[in-house]
């Protein structure tokens, strides 16, 4: 992350645009996060302690030989995320929307196993807008279909923005410009500090400004007082050799 802020502070430096833009006026980080407020129902299940009418667990082996043993970290991280009715969002699948033109949806992850091509098994959707002309890809490993409407990416990316941050601004028709960038990313500052607060409250968008704190030059650093996720973890990591050989 840092690597990546430093070369865009090198470029604004090469072209005496450094005191003009702030590097994270190209590059943003996001995450996924949100807040239930506890309703009556399952209070008043709660207090009865039947929980049949709200949820039901269902499983193909037996429930108790898949918890983790009471006093663990992974118990107290739930049962903390519990209490403060906050739950990270994983999305276990990698997207990528370019200038309203292009979806590409697929497995693969950018590391060795999934790029090698002769270990993980990846699959690759790709929506491409058509314009003028129909192009092919001689790849057989893609299949491209190309949207005769041209609103249909577009579309697309307005219906998740407008799920993720809870509204649509005209400012997001345009999510090149400054104005768009600055927009989203206070948004997401403003439900990150929703996230985070001690007071369990509803939350309207669920698209938090990823916790780290970027300076002029570029230098990452954690949000001051908030070094870690709430409930679980460490925001910025550390690096250890036995890393980078785990994860070939």
């Amino acid at each position: 992350m840092q690597m990546m802020y430093e070369t865009i502070y090198k470029a604004l430096v090469e072209v005496g645009l450094e005191g003009a833009f702030l590097p994270q006026d190209y590059l943003n980080f996001y995450c996924l996060g949100n807040r239930e407020a506890i309703s009556t129902v399952t209070d008043d299940a709660s207090e009865r302690g039947e929980y049949s009418s709200v949820i039901n667990l269902i499983f193909l082996r037996i429930y108790e030989t898949l918890t983790s043993k009471p006093g663990t970290r992974s118990t107290k991280c739930r049962a903390l995320s519990r209490k403060n009715r906050r739950f990270m969002i994983y999305v276990h699948s990698k997207g990528m929307i370019v200038d309203d033109e292009y979806v590409i949806l697929g497995s693969a992850n950018i590391n060795q196993r999934s790029m090698e091509g002769t270990r993980d098994t990846e699959r690759l959707f790709i929506l491409k807008l058509m314009i003028t002309t129909v192009r092919t890809l001689d790849i057989v490993h893609f299949v491209t279909t190309f949207a005769s409407d041209s609103h249909l990416v577009y579309g697309y990316r307005m219906s998740l923005w407008a799920e993720h941050l809870g509204v649509i601004e005209d400012c997001f028709a345009s999510p090149e410009s400054l104005e768009c960038v600055r927009r989203v990313k206070t948004m997401g500052v403003t439900n990150w500090k929703q996230f985070a607060a001690d007071e369990v409250t509803e939350m309207r968008g669920h698209l938090l400004k990823y916790p780290v704190e970027v300076d002029r030059t570029g230098k990452v650093r954690p949000l001051p007082g908030c070094k870690t996720f709430p409930d679980v973890g460490q925001i910025v990591g550390s690096f250890l050799a036995i890393q980078e050989n785990l994860t070939i």
